[in-house]
């Protein structure tokens, strides 16, 4: 099981990739590991088979682009005693083949076998833009 989300704000992988140093220090959720952290509301009920097994498929530009290993869930409260779900991820971002996906708040399950697969070490950028326009036209 994964979860999806939508990035809000960022329309790149390589826009993620400069902002994933600056968000741990803007929750104060440094865990003292090479890690990047992302803060939400809710913590998955399905926790226990998502951490160190599940990744988070980033939604930018209304497709599902890339995904980051999940590598730990964690409970934060803050000063005024709200909960929110720190999610732990590994710094990696593994690029996917575009897969469009509607916007939708908060974040979403993802079955395995409905996320869309890695981009292979040997794919282009032309390769690349032919699947995102497979994909919107629901050819892929």
């Amino acid at each position: 099981m994964h979860m999806v989300k939508l990035c809000v704000g960022v329309a790149s992988v390589e826009e993620l990739e400069s902002y994933r140093d600056e968000r741990a220090h803007w929750w104060d959720a440094d865990y003292g590991e090479d890690v990047h952290v992302h803060r939400t509301r809710m913590m998955p009920k399905r926790r226990e088979e998502m951490e160190g097994a599940a990744s988070i498929y980033w939604v930018m530009s209304g497709q599902i682009v890339c995904r980051q290993p999940i590598l730990r869930l964690t409970k934060f409260t803050d000063a005024e005693g709200k909960d929110y779900c720190d999610i732990v991820m590994s710094r990696d971002m593994i690029r996917t083949v575009p897969y469009p996906k509607r916007p939708f708040q908060g974040w979403r399950y993802l079955r395995a076998e409905d996320a869309p697969p890695d981009v292979g070490a040997n794919e282009n950028g032309n390769s690349m833009e032919i699947a995102a326009e497979l994909a919107r036209m629901g050819l892929l």
